[in-house]
């Protein structure tokens, strides 16, 4: 399930994993805070991991700038990918 509209929003569970990782955490607390299963966190932050909006350290995820200004509506919505 894509993550990031065509016309380059987030989706509402995208928000909430982004909100999940404003702090590095390894996946299976993104899981465990959203509500969402591994598997759809998995490819999920895979996806967000290419479009820029997270990075990934030893095995925790945080939300970068361009992560953080999707989450408030910021201006720069470019962030469109090929889904």
């Amino acid at each position: 399930m894509a993550c990031i509209n065509p016309d380059g929003t987030l989706t509402p569970s995208a928000k909430a994993m982004l909100s999940a990782v404003s702090s590095p955490a390894p996946l299976e607390e993104v899981a465990k805070s959203t509500g969402l299963p591994l598997f759809r966190i998995r490819s999920s932050i895979r996806e967000m991991l290419e479009a820029g909006l997270v990075e990934e350290k030893e095995g925790k995820y945080a939300v970068t700038k361009l992560g953080r200004e999707k989450i408030e509506g910021g201006k720069d919505d470019q962030t469109k990918t090929n889904l």
